[in-house]
């Protein structure tokens, strides 16, 4: 495994119920990134489809099958200019729609998420809830965790991937403007730094049906600190090394013998059974 990789964050504006464009954009972006020397690209959340959708009726003819065709073209171009790609689309399987995002390398599909915590916003209002828990997966990139947008609000999910060994946190989002900005300010550092992980946001830019989307992707040190920040209205894409050594370092030694802690190992499970108990609603009105 490699120490140290270079990753691209792409912001785009999808165009909804336009796969075709969207894909072709995909793929042009990712020869862009490629040369740009990434080894790790990620997208936005639904960068395949769009994400404003009036009802499920109206999304499931742009849903795909995993693996289906936008895996299939992908797949093709990771395995050509040897990269990862993670992007995200509208899964049906089984009869079920899911939100989702796909882990692809050189050798295709790695891993696929489906977003566990839906608002009641855009396509969210009307696909399933995911139904998988929260993997890592192992890979010579790094080890590398997804979620998508809202998902980010509860840490449980980001935990987990630590605790299973992420390096690196993937968030494909879509985040709304003028809802979201203290998200991206405050909560994405947030998971980095409670973790000692890498966190990766994608987010889109544009307006879809009157929702206009905040853009500033970012690439967050294990600090906190944002290495890479886009703008709020452009499609770019922004890029960062990142040693994975750090990220594996979950002992931090300040003054040796006087002021250490480990971000692992001094958790205290014991304390925390409420935290899987259901939620009684009355409790939290």
């Amino acid at each position: 495994m490699v120490k140290i990789i270079k990753i691209a964050a792409v912001q785009t504006n999808p165009r909804l119920m336009n796969p075709g464009y969207n894909l072709e954009a995909m793929m042009n972006y990712t020869k862009e990134a490629a040369r740009g020397h990434a080894s790790l690209i990620v997208f936005p959340e639904c960068s395949l489809t769009g994400y404003m959708f009036r009802s499920r009726r109206e999304a499931l003819p742009f849903a795909e099958t995993v693996p289906g065709s936008a895996t299939e073209r992908l797949s093709a171009i990771c395995k050509e200019l040897e990269v990862y790609v993670v992007f995200g689309l509208l899964e049906k399987d089984k009869g079920k729609l899911y939100n989702a995002a796909v882990f692809i390398g050189s050798d295709g599909i790695i891993g696929k998420y489906r977003k566990n915590h839906l608002p009641f916003l855009g396509i969210d209002r009307f696909v399933d809830r995911g139904d998988k828990t929260f993997e890592v997966y192992r890979t010579p990139i790094g080890n590398i965790g997804m979620e998508i947008c809202y998902d980010i609000m509860f840490p449980e999910g980001s935990r987990i991937m630590m605790l299973k060994g992420a390096d690196i946190l993937v968030l494909p989002t879509n985040f709304p403007r003028d809802r979201t900005g203290d998200v991206i300010k405050h909560v994405i550092p947030a998971r980095a730094i409670e973790n000692g992980v890498y966190v990766v946001a994608a987010d889109r830019i544009g307006t879809e049906r009157g929702s206009t989307f905040a853009g500033r992707s970012k690439i967050v040190a294990t600090s906190g600190k944002a290495i890479s920040q886009a703008s709020a209205t452009r499609e770019e894409i922004i890029y960062a090394e990142l040693d994975l050594e750090i990220a594996r370092q979950k002992h931090q030694v300040v003054i040796p013998g006087e002021y250490e802690s480990h971000r692992a190992r001094d958790r205290r499970p014991e304390l925390y059974g409420k935290i899987t108990e259901p939620v009684d609603d009355t409790d939290t009105e």
